[in-house]
């Protein structure tokens, strides 16, 4: 299974921005999937997580009501919407996928990684 992230840029706070995660080599209706960020010096985030079938989606509390996660699974894509952007969300992002049934929140809980796609926000 691989997953290919994009969309990143550099944008001004309060800026919109898409993500995308293309997964191939596997049935991506079939697996739950994360986005996790990671700033520099500090630990890989999870940022919130969609689960296969029903839709139904988690998010940390520090994205909540801006980022919103769907998936396309005629496309195999999965999307991260970013709005109302602060320069605290600069990191470099990544998708994750899992097989699981539910939405894992550490980085464990995932078995596939994407390579990441910066995201920088400027004040």
């Amino acid at each position: 299974v691989q997953l290919q992230a994009s969309g990143g840029g550099l944008m001004q706070a309060g800026g919109s921005l898409t993500l995308s995660c293309v997964v191939s080599g596997h049935t991506f209706s079939s697996y739950t999937m994360g986005w996790f960020r990671q700033a520099p010096g500090k630990e890989r985030d999870f940022v919130g997580g969609i689960r296969w079938g029903s839709g139904r989606t988690r998010y940390a509390d520090s994205v909540e009501g801006r980022f919103t996660i769907s998936r396309d699974d005629t496309k195999n894509t999965l999307y991260l919407q970013m709005i109302g952007l602060k320069p605290e969300d600069t990191a470099l992002y990544h998708c994750a996928a899992t097989g699981g049934p539910i939405i894992p929140t550490s980085l464990n809980g995932y078995t596939y990684w994407g390579q990441g796609t910066q995201v920088t926000v400027s004040s």
